[in-house]
C-alpha cells in the first residue's frame, strides 16, 4: 500500500492507495481518505501583470497581440488624452487604443490589416 497526501480545494489529505491485483480483483477499498491533515500555507497570489498601454509618455504599446482593425488617425494629427486612436482585434474582440496624453501623433507606421505582437510599440504621442 502506498501513501500520498492530496490537496482538495484547499484542504490537504492523506491518501493510502493499493495496486490492483493481476485479476482485476481488490481485497481493501482502492483510496480510503485518512483524517484532514493541516493544510500548507497559501501561497501569496501572483502580481497582476500592469496593461503595458504606455511605454513612455507618449508612447503606446500593443497591450496584447491582435490585428489592427482599423486607424482612425494618420501621423500630423492631433489628439487629445483619451481620444481613440486605433482598434486593436485581439480574441474576438475590439479593444479601442487610446492617445495617453495631448498632442500630435508623430508616428504611427500601422495598416488596417497588420498583425502586432504585445508590448509591440503602436504610435507615438508628442
Amino acid at each position: 500500500m502506498s501513501k500520498y497526501r492530496i490537496t482538495v480545494e484547499g484542504k490537504t489529505y492523506e491518501m493510502d492507495v493499493e495496486l490492483i491485483g493481476a485479476n482485476g480483483a481488490v481485497a481493501a477499498p482502492v483510496a480510503k481518505a485518512a483524517a484532514p491533515v493541516a493544510a500548507a500555507p497559501k501561497a501569496a497570489p501572483a502580481p497582476v501583470a500592469a496593461k503595458p498601454a504606455a511605454v513612455g509618455s507618449g508612447s503606446v504599446a500593443a497591450p496584447m497581440p491582435g490585428t489592427i482593425l482599423k486607424v482612425l488617425k494618420a501621423t500630423g494629427d492631433s489628439v487629445k488624452a483619451g481620444e481613440v486612436v486605433l482598434i486593436l482585434e485581439a480574441m474576438k474582440m475590439e479593444n479601442e487604443i487610446t492617445a495617453p496624453v495631448d498632442g500630435t501623433i508623430e508616428s504611427l507606421s500601422l495598416t488596417e490589416g497588420s498583425t502586432v505582437a504585445g508590448g509591440d510599440l503602436l504610435f507615438d504621442v508628442k
